[in-house]
């Protein structure tokens, strides 16, 4: 298993745009891959699920990836999220 954490940068937290391209993102792998903030989890291949966490500026999310193309698939994540938040 692997984990990224990461403090969202993006003055505006995950809204609508990059939490598609997200969803986008961890959809291409076959890892299970699930956001947690604070004490809530959700899938990361949902948008509903990305959108319902409500993740602001300055708030820190836990990124776990769990299977076959975790390695893989948590280096894109993680780069994503220096790109786009």
């Amino acid at each position: 298993m692997k984990e990224i954490r990461y403090i969202v940068k993006d003055k505006l937290g995950i809204h609508a745009r990059p939490a598609g391209l997200l969803v986008k993102q961890t959809s291409k792998f076959n890892s299970k891959i699930m956001i947690k903030k604070d004490t809530k989890e959700i899938d990361a291949k949902s948008i509903l699920g990305v959108m319902s966490l409500g993740v602001r500026c300055g708030e820190e999310i836990l990124v776990t990836f769990e299977g076959t193309d975790e390695a893989v698939a948590s280096e894109t994540i993680r780069d994503f999220f220096i790109n786009y938040l």
